[in-house]
């Protein structure tokens, strides 16, 4: 039963190569929790040595009547991909036809896709600038349209439009983020949970005091991530993806 485990989500800061750092670590934690009649979770933050929070998380309890959502993102090279997918890809789970139809696995691999599809041209540009403090003008106006994702605002941005790719304007061609996120997710549907992960934030579950892996971190030490890295004509250098990235996937870059 689900209420007899503990599922756990752990991403710890790393030195990617990108950002700057602090001299002394930010220490002040974010917490937060919720219930609902299945389930209890508990989440807490912290800045850490970064410069600025790149990390974002997604939990919603009741995405429909039997199913909650949790999320982690790991952002590097800025916070504006974490926060985008911590605000879309709970939601590009649930419109998708897989979903609709029973099946969870395909609809989250779909949706880890979808996130680098939206993150593209017009659209994806001006919400991507908001999401990163890059637009401090217009009177506060995009940034009244665009905001921050909370639980409650799940029901209310079901029906937003999801032509991403259709909306013209000065950017049309942006070819999408420099920064980017791991991803890793967790649907608990009745006693059902489906993991999918993007990078090396791990998920672990907690039975009776003995913990399991429900995730892989993606290493560019792997066989299998090596062996796709230098098929798309990257290297690894120190144990980073072109000297640089020591994950081998992510959403954004």
């Amino acid at each position: 039963m689900l209420k007899e485990i503990t599922l756990m989500f752990i991403w710890f800061y790393s030195d990617t190569g990108m950002g700057t750092n602090l001299s002394i670590p930010r220490t002040e934690k974010f917490s937060e929790d919720g219930e609902n009649e299945n389930l209890r979770y508990g989440l807490s933050s912290m800045q850490g040595w970064r410069a600025t929070m790149e990390d974002a998380h997604a939990a919603h309890l009741d995405v429909d009547s039997s199913t909650s959502f949790f999320g982690v993102y790991d952002g590097h090279g800025g916070k504006a991909v974490a926060k985008f997918c911590a605000k879309h890809l709970h939601q590009q789970v649930l419109k998708s036809e897989e979903y609709i139809a029973g099946d969870v696995g395909t609809s989250l691999q779909k949706a880890f896709f979808r996130m680098d599809e939206m993150m593209r041209g017009q659209r994806g540009w001006r919400e991507l600038a908001v999401l990163g403090d890059k637009v401090k003008g217009f009177n506060g106006m995009i940034e009244g349209l665009i905001r921050s994702p909370r639980s409650s605002d799940n029901n209310n941005n079901k029906d937003q439009s999801d032509d991403w790719g259709f909306e013209k304007g000065p950017h049309s061609d942006f070819d999408g983020p420099t920064s980017g996120s791991t991803a890793c997710v967790a649907i608990i549907r009745n006693n059902l949970i489906f993991v999918a992960n993007a990078g090396d934030s791990r998920c672990i579950i907690s039975r009776n005091g003995q913990a399991y892996n429900l995730s892989r971190d993606h290493k560019p030490e792997l066989a299998i991530e090596k062996e796709r890295i230098y098929k798309a004509g990257g290297f690894i250098h120190a144990g980073r993806v072109n000297g640089s990235l020591n994950l081998a996937r992510a959403i954004g870059t």
